[in-house]
Order: C-alpha cells, then sequence, then structure tokens
C-alpha cells in the first residue's frame, strides 16, 4: 500500500476536479487519475473506484466491464461495495434482476444497518422498476 502522502495526495486531486454536481464533475479527468494512482498504489478497491470514473465518464456498461473483472479478487469477496457497485450498474442498465440479486448480496455483507435498509430498498426498487424511484 502506498504511503499516506501518496494516498492523500491522490484523493485530493480528484477531488479538485469534483464539480458540484456528478454532471458538472470532470470524470474522464478523474478517470486519468485513478488510473496513476492505481500505478502508484495497486489495490482492487482503488480498481473499484477507478471503475465507478468509468462509468460516469463513459456510460454504465464500461464501468461493469471492469467491475466485473474485480468479482475473482479474493480481498474484496467480502466488500459489500462490489455487489452495491454491480447492482447500481446493473440497475442503469435496466438488468433489474441481476441489480436486485446484487443489492441483496450487498446488503447481507455490510454492517452497517443503515447501509443494509438503504441496499435492501434499492433490491425492492428493482423488484418494481417501472415505479418512481
Amino acid at each position: 500500500m502506498a504511503p499516506w502522502p501518496i494516498r492523500d495526495a491522490g484523493r485530493d486531486r480528484c477531488l479538485s476536479r469534483a464539480g458540484p454536481s456528478p454532471e458538472d464533475t470532470d470524470w474522464p479527468h478523474i478517470v486519468t487519475l485513478y488510473g496513476t494512482l492505481a500505478q502508484l498504489a495497486p489495490s482492487p478497491i482503488v480498481e473499484l473506484n477507478r471503475a465507478v470514473a468509468v462509468a460516469m465518464a463513459f456510460g454504465p456498461q464500461a464501468g461493469l466491464d471492469l467491475v466485473d473483472s474485480l468479482t475473482s479478487e479474493p480481498s474484496l469477496k467480502t466488500y459489500h461495495l462490489l455487489p452495491s457497485v454491480r447492482g447500481d450498474l446493473l440497475s442503469k442498465l435496466g438488468r433489474f434482476g441481476e441489480a436486485r440479486t446484487e443489492f441483496e448480496t450487498a446488503a447481507a455483507l455490510t454492517r452497517n444497518s443503515r447501509e443494509r435498509n438503504l441496499l435492501l430498498e434499492r433490491a425492492q426498487a428493482c423488484a418494481t422498476p417501472s415505479e418512481p424511484r
């Protein structure tokens, strides 16, 4: 793992490109910054975060392709954010049945009751995708 200054610098550079809203954020540049951070301090968590940025910059399928490449990573097997991100991207692609399964998996993995409730709500919303979310 990279020393604190490198991680902090990477985080700060990404945050400096964040706009007041997701739509106003320079996502392609954030993808580049995560790529650099991945070279300096490679980790599956950095790759998952990069996948989110890729999805924001280039669409949910591009992000999902990266996330899917992480599903066999042993260190992420019990990390609730992997299925959570996967569920979000699948939902954006209209693949609600798969998204529901991922949100339920994420809910089972998290220890935080508020996160669990949110993930279960997202799973339920995928069961009835025609209703407003």
